[in-house]
Parts: structure tokens; C-alpha cells; sequence
């Protein structure tokens, strides 16, 4: 049971097309998960606008190039149509748990970070997701989310300790 009080702010995926003439839509996941979607009964969905509405899901569709969410109520391209861009939020609540040493984004928006050298790197303002690795963007740096140059998050205090590599020293010989 969730707290009908608890606000529905942590984004799952977006609404980025119509699929088909019955009301489908495809998502873009903003989760490791898709397959999570599966899971779900109900969700918020933030339209473009900003008006936020519940939507119950009567189908999802895993594939390897997405998914298509078929929600209660959406029964044409029309109906489809009205929902792109659209985020799909749930209750945190309702967030699948993370494996040891992984975050959320949001939570590490605001998170101050130090080098281990005592450096002040500013907050992380942004996460870049990437193939490779995610990086978190400071106002002094852009941190890789690797475990060789991430040593300590606490969360509860907001900081974060990184192991940045010894910056290359400007070659002053001149080499053309």
C-alpha cells in the first residue's frame, strides 16, 4: 500500500509516438529495467502542457526496441496522440531497489562532490547517461561513474568523495 499523499515525481519513461490506430503508445524507458513497466498498475502521466493525469496500464509489450503501453481509457491514434511527450512517473515508493553501490538520479542531483584531495568539484547538476558509463556533471568537472574514480557517496549527508587522474601537464615544448 502506498501513502496517498506520497507525490508521483520519480520519471520511468516517456510517451515519444502513437503505435498503430487502437490507442498504443510507445515508451522510451528511463529505467535498467523496461520489464519493471510489467509490474505496474497504475501511473501519473505528465503531459507536455505540465497537467498531470493517473492512467491505469491494460497492456505493456516488451521488445527489444522499446515498449508499447496500452493505458485504460486511450483507445485511438487521436487518444495516443494527445499523450506524446509525456512522462510516465511513479511513487518512489514503488521503485524497484537497486543493487549495492547504484543510484538513482535524482538522488544524486544536489550531491556536493570533493576530490580526495580536498578539492571543492561543486554539486552535480546534471547525470549523462552514456553506453559506456554515466557521468556526473559539476561545475567544475565531469566525474565518470566508474568504482576506480568514485570512493564514497553519502547520501544522507549529500557528498560525494571522488579519485579523479592526475591531470596531463601541458606539453610547454611546443610540438606541432
Amino acid at each position: 500500500m502506498h501513502d496517498s499523499q506520497e507525490p508521483w515525481n520519480l520519471v520511468v519513461g516517456q510517451v515519444v509516438a502513437p503505435f498503430g490506430i487502437r490507442g498504443q503508445v510507445k515508451v522510451r524507458p528511463e529505467t535498467d529495467v523496461p520489464a519493471r513497466f510489467r509490474l505496474l498498475d497504475e501511473v501519473c502521466l505528465e503531459l507536455a502542457g505540465g497537467e498531470q493525469r493517473m492512467a491505469r496500464i491494460r497492456s505493456v509489450h516488451v521488445s527489444p526496441k522499446g515498449l508499447t503501453v496500452q493505458f485504460e481509457g486511450c483507445r485511438d491514434r487521436a487518444g495516443a496522440e494527445a499523450l506524446r511527450g509525456a512522462w510516465v512517473k511513479i511513487r518512489e515508493s514503488m521503485a524497484l531497489p537497486l543493487r549495492e553501490g547504484s543510484f538513482y538520479i535524482h538522488d544524486l542531483i544536489g550531491v556536493h562532490v570533493f576530490a580526495d584531495d580536498g578539492r571543492d568539484l561543486g554539486e552535480i547538476s546534471e547525470v549523462i547517461q552514456s553506453p559506456g558509463n554515466d557521468v556526473y556533471v559539476t561545475s567544475h568537472a565531469m566525474i565518470p561513474a566508474l568504482r576506480q574514480v568514485v570512493r564514497e557517496v553519502d547520501l544522507a549527508a549529500r557528498c560525494m568523495v571522488v579519485s579523479l587522474p592526475p591531470e596531463e601537464e601541458a606539453d610547454e615544448g611546443g610540438d606541432s
